[in-house]
This record gives structure tokens, sequence and C-alpha cells, in this order.
């Protein structure tokens, strides 16, 4: 290990908290005693204060924050060198140039392990480094701004031309000093002011259009909560909060026993939905073993569009159907339960078959996909399934079938037809498809366990892995064996 770790303070430190951490499995605490063993070996303990080494400490972080700045400006250049690759290469394969630049940020999203949507964003930001914003890209290349900072004077000035953009970039300089410590809302203030001075007819004209960004979103929160988020013109906004506040604001002073906040929570789903409560005639489809429904198992069950939630938590919501209660408060669910029987194969966990039966909105095979597949299955993209699409394309031959079939949101859908682009089934633990892309480039996607599949069994764990845990695993025993020894001399009594 690269640097100087300091005291043995901080070493038994380390040590305490991987044995807290692993106090329920004695063998993984060994694994990790003789992880804190290597580390040592490896030049943790060198001589010295601990002021000193402290000191060491805190210079490696910066020095390391430096490399991650200057190791995202060398990936800003090489991801405009490899767009400029590509669209050569594109139009000279004979594609519209309407179409120059297609798959292009799914390939670099692929690449950093990142989203569709995210690889995008990335390619743009590296555009506006390289091509207009020469400061900030040197400025993250030293380490005097991170990829966060320098993506918010990126975004700040979108609105301008190249020329202006130029203009900002040179004026906020980091040489200038005018960054200089400078947190998220003084770099941003800073931006908006210097973009407003160059041309304030184009700050005004985004501001205006912004409206056409407004938007709902759903995504998960912690202990089965959701967070709903609306974006919203500043005046619709403020009036709907004042209006739940007002709300609130009575209630509490008529004793409700509620907090502000829930009764404002309350209201929200009450006016939008017209039900107390908000459940609505929609279907959900509540995914857990028969075990968890039936026996009480604590396997965890899956609800499509949040992830997991606990066993008990949607037995709960099965059982208890009929009535439910919202901060203490009893409130009227009133809503139907079906039961739709998935049928996986034993050990891989892969789903070959489901009911029919229940009330439907869609077609059986959509369903079977959307139950099997839950999200987007482009790696790294965690977006909702919007389209149901052949593997193989039909009019290449593929079937129209649940193993050639695969869930992907409308983004990745596009990507998929774009020349270079292919795909097809794989042997795997479960439903597995292999993705190519228009440089060569290989990855897997598997579809994600559903509730009650075994964990990965030793036989698929890859040999290195296993080999490692051995080793550590000896050094562990070897560790132990020398205290106990080292014991037994120091108080031969005890033995």
């Amino acid at each position: 290990m690269e640097g100087n770790w300091g005291s043995e303070e901080a070493l038994a430190a380390v040590e305490c908290a991987c044995a807290c951490a692993c106090r329920q499995d004695r063998a993984a605490q060994d694994t990790a005693v003789a992880l804190v063993d290597e580390v040592r070996v490896s030049g943790i303990s060198a001589g010295g204060t601990s002021a000193d080494d402290g000191a060491r400490l805190i210079d490696e972080i910066r020095a390391l924050e430096d490399r991650k700045s200057a190791l995202a400006a060398r990936q800003a250049r090489l991801s405009v060198a490899f767009d400029h690759l590509q669209r050569r290469q594109q139009s000279d394969a004979g594609m519209p140039a309407d179409q120059l630049g297609a798959g292009i940020g799914a390939q670099i999203a692929l690449a950093r392990r990142e989203s569709p949507a995210r690889g995008s964003r990335l390619l743009g930001l590296a555009k506006a480094l390289v091509t207009e914003m020469p400061n900030t890209l040197a400025a993250l290349e030293t380490g005097q701004l991170n990829e966060w900072r320098a993506t918010l004077l990126v975004r700040e000035t979108a609105c301008l031309s190249a020329a202006d953009r130029c203009a900002v970039d040179e004026e906020l300089a980091v040489d200038t000093g005018t960054l200089a410590g400078a947190g998220d809302r003084t770099i941003v203030a800073a931006a908006r002011a210097a973009a407003y001075r160059l041309d304030p007819r184009s700050v005004v004209n985004r501001a205006r259009n912004a409206v056409a960004d407004r938007h709902v979103s759903l995504r998960p929160a912690p202990d089965t909560m959701t967070y709903l988020t609306a974006l919203l013109p500043v005046t619709a906004g403020v009036a709907v909060h004042a209006v739940l506040t007002r709300q609130a604001d009575a209630l509490r002073s008529a004793g409700d026993s509620r907090s502000r906040g829930q009764i404002m929570a309350d209201g929200l789903v009450e006016r939008i939905t017209g039900t107390p409560g908000g459940i609505s005639g929609i279907e959900i489809q509540l995914v857990m073993t028969d075990r968890t429904l039936f026996q009480g198992d604590s396997e965890p069950a899956r609800l499509p569009g949040y992830g997991v939630v606990p066993g008990g938590w949607a037995r709960e919501v099965i059982t208890s159907g009929s009535a439910g209660s919202v901060a203490g408060v009893s409130m009227p669910l009133a809503f139907n339960t079906w039961l739709r029987r998935l049928y996986t194969a034993p050990g891989t966990g892969e789903l070959v078959a489901m009911d029919s039966q229940a009330r439907l909105f869609q077609a059986g095979l959509r369903r079977f996909i959307q139950a099997r597949d839950d999200i987007c299955r482009r790696p790294y993209c965690d977006a909702p399934i919007r389209h149901h699409d052949h593997i193989v394309a039909w009019h290449f031959g593929g079937p129209t079938s649940h193993s050639n079939g695969s869930g992907l949101c409308e983004a990745c859908n596009h990507t998929k037809e774009s020349p270079g682009w292919s795909a097809e089934p794989c042997p795997g633990p479960r439903h597995t498809l292999q993705i190519h892309t228009p440089t060569g480039h290989t990855y897997q996607s598997t579809a994600p366990p559903l509730p009650g599949t075994p964990l990965r069994s030793k036989e698929l764990m890859p040999t290195a892995s296993r080999r490692r845990k051995r080793e550590l695993l000896r050094r562990a025993k070897v560790r132990k064996r020398a205290r106990l020894n080292a014991s037994v001399l120091n108080n031969p009594l005890a033995a």
C-alpha cells in the first residue's frame, strides 16, 4: 500500500471497526483481522509522532484528490477524442448527418459504469470543457477544481454562445483568485452573475423556457418511503406549498396530533388522489415468495418502481389491505388483492412461467418480462421499463418469446437500434444477455434475482476470490495461534 498510515491508535480503531462489523460471523471476523495484518505489514505503522503521521495522512488525501481531478480531466479529453473518432467513422459509413453521434454517450456510460443518461451528460461536459472552457479544464487538471464544481460552471453557462462562454471562463479563471476557497453556491452565483453581464437576454430566455422542463419524479427512500419530487415554476411551487401550509396550520390549531410536516404530506396525497391514504385503482405488483406470504418468512419482497421492501411490511400491506393508518390516524384503504403465481427454476431463481388469471392491463408476455426484469436491462441503467423489445430483432429471425425479450427504457431501446450495436441471449445464472458495442466491447446483463433466489453458490464464485479468502483465513489462524502462544509465554499460569 502506498504511503504511511500512522499510529497504532488508528490501527486499533480499524481493527475494532472490523471486529464490530463482523461479530455475527467468526470466519468473516478472522478475514477482517487478516486484512488489518496485511495493511500493517505493508508499512502502516511507521515511526514518528501522531501529529506527523496525521499530517502525512492529510497530505496523501489531498494528493489523491488532486489526482482524481486530473484523471477526470483526462477522461474529458479522451471522451472528446472518442466522439470525434466515432462521428468520422459514422460519416464514412454513410450515416445521415442528423444521426451522427448516436450511441456515443451510451458507450462512454458503459465504460464508466454509469447510466446512459449520465453518460450523455458526461460527454456534453467534456465537450464544453475541452472546446470552450480551457481555463476550467486547466483548473480541473491541476486539482484546483473538482469534477462536480467544473460541472456547475459548465451548467450555469450552457445558455451562452461559445464566445461568451469563453469570456466567462476567462473571467472566473482560477489564477484570478475569484473562486479561491469558494463553495458550490458561491461558484454558481459567480457564474450566473458573469453570464448575465455578458448576455442578459439569453439568461432571461433560459429562465423563461425552463418551464418546459417541469416534471414529477419518484425515487426510493430508506425504510419503505419514497421521494415524490415536482419541478415547477416558482409561482406554482410557492402556491402549492402555501396551500398545504395553511391547511396544516388550521388542523394543528384544531388539535390534530400529527406534526406539521405529516399533515402537509398527507394533504398532498389526498388532494392529488382524492382518496384518504392515497390508495387508488392501480396495480402495484408486489412480488414475494409464498413462504414470506403464508409462513411469516423474513425473505424481503420487491415492489416494482421502488425496490426491496421488508417481508413483514409486504405481508401487512396484503393482509391488512382493508384498513391502514398514517401517523396513528386510521384511514380506510379499501383495495382489492389478487395473487398471481410466479414459477422459478430451483437454484438459479430464473423466472420460467407465470399465472395469467388476474385482472390484467397488458398482455401476459409483457407482464412476464416486466416481473422478471423490473428495470431497464442495459447495464448501470436504473430507469423504468418503457419498451418490451426483442433481443435479437424480429426481422433478423428473433422469436417473440420470454427468452428473446427484454425490458428497456426508451433511450436504451433507441440506442440499441444504432449501427454497430447488437445483443443476444447467452448462458447465465438467470436470464442473461450479451451486449456488443460498435467498438467491439462486450457487456453482460443478468435479470435481477426475484425474492427467494439463493445467493450465488461456491461454484459460481471466481477462483481468484476463493483463493484470496482461503489465504486471508489462513493468515487469521496463524495470527490467532501466535497470540495464544504469546499469552502463554507471558502468563504461564493461564495455560
